[in-house]
């Protein structure tokens, strides 16, 4: 009889309660440790969303159920740094509407410094990948900032360096819509591609030495960003189509041409771009959603809780049949096959809709490395996909700033 034990009480919190026999013990240990002693970063959250409510206080432990993040959970999940996107949903294009969402991005912005500010003994601004691993040694966990959606840059070119020079260090040039820098991969075509004015983002974001962010564009936008970028790019949370297809995802050519490019694409655990599960009384139901709140545009505070509100007790209703951390890692196995271990990294999209089973928030991060770890990677490699590659692309990008 195979002796079953529990090492719980030798490991980080995230592989709490793993029992199982000798063998399983050993690759629990093995990945506990190199969970704990990689610098781990997820390179997209959507958590502002839920800062900008109000009442929530990323340095207090909450329940699963609301936010998927905050510091005491990823202290437990191991988890070093994060990236918090300045989400704004897109809208009408005008005048008026970029000035309002352009100061929406900044109250957006301004919050995540508050934040900062009110737990600066549990985490910290990064700008650069030295900020981040001076941190870690320090404790504490890194926070950078991102932008999804170019929709606040409007016609303006200029405010891309003004929001780099406030921390934003990568921005996802659009979202599900087209905006007026690119074509989305969830809308029709309207430029084709890039637009002129995106062309002259992408240069002046290399310039800078801000990361492009090439996830949520359409397909020929994708291939417009790798011609025209000196620096490599990213994809900050998207998954493999050829595993899940949704025009979200990356083909394998795109994988290749990623690799070709320097970049690296971050895995994406939105369970629907994982694996796919159609439910049309579900969708019907968030299409509805969406009418009520004329598309998430323009809410104010109280708006924006009764949406999220909404929007989970429709998950309630019809909850939705999540992948799972094995499906995960079956997607980073084959973007690793096809585009190479330098080119791999995770971006959850927690608090945007991501999570899987096993991996549902960010105190369950370790269970990743423990499925990576039971397929046969190697610390080395895990190094790599757990935030090696992502700092790697955002150093380059850096160092080539100016040029």
């Amino acid at each position: 009889m195979i002796r079953t034990i529990c090492i719980a009480f030798i490991l980080l919190p995230a592989f709490a309660g793993v029992c199982g026999n000798n063998t399983d013990a050993k690759l629990i240990k093995k990945a506990a440790d190199i969970h704990r002693s990689v610098f781990t970063v997820d390179s997209h959250t959507d958590t502002p969303m839920r800062l900008m409510a109000g009442d929530f206080d990323p340095g207090r432990k909450h329940d699963s159920g609301g936010s998927k993040v905050d510091f005491p959970r990823m202290k437990e999940g191991g988890l070093n740094g994060i990236f918090f996107a300045v989400f704004t949903s897109q809208g009408k294009r005008d005048q008026a509407s970029f000035l309002k969402i352009k100061n929406e991005a900044f109250e957006i912005i301004d919050t995540i410094y508050s934040v900062l500010k009110r737990n600066q003994a549990m985490a910290s601004l990064a700008l650069k990948p030295q900020d981040a691993y001076r941190l870690k040694k320090e404790g504490k966990i890194a926070v950078f900032i991102g932008m999804e959606n170019g929709y606040p840059i409007g016609l303006d070119l200029s405010l891309v360096e003004t929001f780099f020079n406030r921390g934003v260090r990568y921005i996802t040039l659009c979202h599900t819509k087209n905006n007026d820098l690119c074509d989305s991969s969830t809308d029709t075509l309207a430029f084709g591609g890039l637009s002129p004015l995106g062309k002259e983002v992408v240069s002046k974001m290399n310039k800078l030495g801000m990361m492009v962010d090439v996830s949520h564009i359409s397909d020929k936008s994708f291939y417009d960003v790798l011609h025209l970028s000196k620096s490599p790019v990213i994809a900050s949370h998207s998954c493999s189509r050829a595993l899940c297809n949704n025009p979200r995802n990356l083909s394998d050519p795109m994988l290749m041409a990623l690799a070709a490019n320097g970049g690296v694409a971050q895995m994406c655990i939105l369970s629907a771009y994982v694996k796919a599960d159609p439910n049309p009384a579900r969708d019907s139901a968030h299409a509805a959603l969406r009418k009520k709140y004329h598309d998430f545009d323009g809410l104010s505070k109280d708006e924006q809780k009764s949406a999220n509100k909404d929007w989970n007790a429709v998950d309630d209703l019809f909850p939705p049949h999540l992948a799972t951390v094995s499906d995960v890692v079956d997607h980073i196995d084959h973007m690793v096959k096809v585009a190479g271990i330098d080119h791999v990294g995770i971006g959850t999209d927690f608090d945007g809709g991501g999570g899987v089973k096993g991996c549902n928030d960010v105190s369950e991060m370790g269970n990743i490395t423990l499925e990576l770890v039971r397929r046969g990677y190697s610390k080395s490699q895990i190094k790599k996909i757990w935030g090696g590659n992502l700092m790697r692309v955002m150093k380059q990008n850096l160092d080539n700033a100016g040029k």
